[in-house]
């Protein structure tokens, strides 16, 4: 619990409060895609790969650069803590924390993901998500955020006073990623990062501000789709938590895998062009 206030509010408080807030961000200059040109492709598409996300556990798999990549729920409620790479470039990743400024705390239709400084450009477009109907409950939830870290065992080893749980997203994450790439686990953390949690259903309390979860929404035959930008390596963990319904970084819930589809197809879209480095120059006002 956090500790009562000390200091007496003054007496233009109310005020103060009122004032409107500014958006950081101001995103009408910034570039958008055309949605309806990736979603013209998507009847006529080929299913080139199949990768299952085992329950508890973490995968790996490639999406080249104008091929859509499909997260399936398959047998039951289930949420997935997803890293994105530029497949070519480690260095190069989902930069939660900027796409989260540009697009809001939780990411949907037509949603860009940006990558990482110096990089800070698209690397994939969300182009369906069965779970856009949700929108915003009562309590403040949505889906699909980009404001979690990913559940971890340094957290859990503060919390829990020493203990040790190794199946944790971040550790399932570290371990995919050292076996897809050859890396020792402590090389291979170094790249692990803030994750998009698919299907994960959360928001910030009203009273504390605490981050919150509650029962993922997502059903069997539910997917969120994006389009590649980039050639993109993707790790994905099947939460310990299950659906987020009570706890995660746990052997008690309910949890199960999860499934990934890459599709190529026959065409890119209308006027599509690979997104650029950007243009920064790096000077730093030097």
């Amino acid at each position: 619990m956090k500790p009562k206030p000390t200091t007496n509010a003054p007496q233009d408080a109310a005020a103060r409060r009122a004032i409107q807030p500014v958006i950081c961000y101001p995103v009408e200059t910034l570039p958008r895609p055309d949605l309806s040109a990736y979603r013209a492709l998507r009847n006529d598409l080929e299913l080139v790969d199949r990768i299952t996300v085992p329950a508890r556990d973490a995968a790996c798999w490639s999406v080249p650069a104008g091929h859509f990549c499909r997260i399936l729920c398959i047998e039951g409620a289930q949420v997935g803590d997803l890293n994105l790479f530029n497949a070519n470039n480690l260095a190069e990743r989902l930069y939660t924390g900027k796409t989260r400024a540009l697009n809001g705390t939780h990411v949907g239709l037509g949603d860009q993901l940006f990558s990482n400084m110096p990089y800070l450009r698209p690397i994939a477009t969300i182009t369906h998500d069965t779970l856009d109907w949700y929108g915003f409950d009562e309590f403040g939830g949505s889906v699909h955020d980009v404001i979690g870290t990913r559940c971890d065992p340094y957290t859990n080893n503060l919390l829990s006073h020493g203990g040790q749980y190794h199946h944790c997203c971040h550790s399932n994450l570290t371990r995919a990623l050292a076996t897809q790439t050859g890396k020792s686990l402590v090389e291979a953390e170094g790249h692990i990062h803030d994750v998009l949690n698919v299907f994960m259903c959360t928001g910030f309390t009203r009273e504390t501000g605490q981050y919150f979860m509650k029962a993922s929404p997502v059903r069997p035959g539910d997917y969120l789709e994006f389009f590649a930008e980039i050639d993109l390596l993707g790790c994905m963990s099947a939460c310990p938590g299950g659906d987020c319904s009570s706890e995660h970084s746990s052997d008690a819930a309910a949890c199960h895998p999860l499934e990934v589809e890459v599709y190529r197809s026959a065409h890119l879209p209308e006027n599509w062009r690979p997104p650029q480095l950007n243009g920064y120059d790096r000077s730093h006002g030097v």
